[in-house]
């Protein structure tokens, strides 16, 4: 009997069940998405959930937003991060890409991870790169970055600003990047009889069987909450969402049988 390989799981239950029960170890996985689908909120939930119900201590890597601003957006969900930095399992490293990158970068978070004894890592965001370094550069250290961290078995979440217009899909393959991680979850908003709504879709996966369904989920006041497939809706990737044929006929149906009864 083939022996199942332990996933590094998310803790959000739904949202592992769509990873055949959570990412592979040490893959380099990409969220993807827009300003307001909630990357920041889940890279928090994602390293909080591994120490405090996983036992595998993280660190938050960021590349623009400050410590202080890290803890009270944590906090606002109930996360005390804080305390975890002070017990010995958390880190917030607030570093330029200028810092990481230069000769002996990669030892100073070598010395943290060790610290640390981290197994997680989010790094906010690998797309702020393009800001120092031009396109050709930035594909070359974020392969070294991604080799470094699979090389100590640290499974990295890497966040990805992608502009996304409303009623237009995003491309994620448009940034160059997706052929260096393992996995690519695509965040973003749909437009549905005139409701904005969050969706969340794994679009790769190397090695593992995945749900490639569009699922709907919230930002809530205890982190991301993923729920049911939007099953009653086609084109929401396109930004043309339309009823599909059956569930438009049972509402028609629905409707008709309500007149009839007055």
């Amino acid at each position: 009997m083939v022996e199942k390989m332990a996933r590094i799981r998310t803790g959000i239950p739904e949202f592992d069940e769509m990873l055949s029960g959570g990412f592979m170890p040490s893959d380099a996985v990409m969220v993807a998405g827009s300003a307001g689908t909630g990357k920041t909120t889940l890279a928090l939930q994602y390293i909080v959930n591994g120490i405090t119900k996983f036992g595998e201590n993280g660190i938050y890597l960021s590349f623009e937003q400050m410590p202080d601003q890290i803890y009270r957006d944590a906090g606002s969900f109930g996360w005390d991060l804080k305390k975890l930095e002070n017990e010995g399992k958390f880190r917030v490293v607030l570093s330029s890409p200028n810092v990481l990158f230069a000769e002996g970068g990669e030892n100073l978070l070598d010395e943290i991870i060790k610290e640390v004894g981290a197994k997680r890592i989010a790094i906010d965001s690998l797309s702020h790169l393009t800001m120092f370094v031009s396109e050709e550069k930035m594909r070359l250290e974020s392969y070294r970055l991604v080799c470094f961290l699979k090389a100590r078995g640290v499974s990295a979440l890497y966040l990805w600003e992608a502009p996304q217009l409303m009623g237009t899909a995003i491309s994620v393959t448009e940034v160059g990047m997706s052929f260096l991680v393992d996995c690519i979850v695509a965040l973003r908003t749909v437009e549905i009889e005139s409701e904005i709504r969050k969706g969340l879709v794994v679009l790769k996966m190397r090695g593992s069987d995945h749900d490639k369904r569009l699922r709907e989920y919230e930002i809530t006041s205890t982190g991301m909450k993923v729920f049911s497939p939007f099953d009653q809706y086609q084109g929401l990737m396109t930004g043309s969402p339309t009823r599909i044929g059956s569930e438009r006929f049972k509402e028609l149906f629905s409707t008709a049988a309500k007149g009839n009864k007055k």
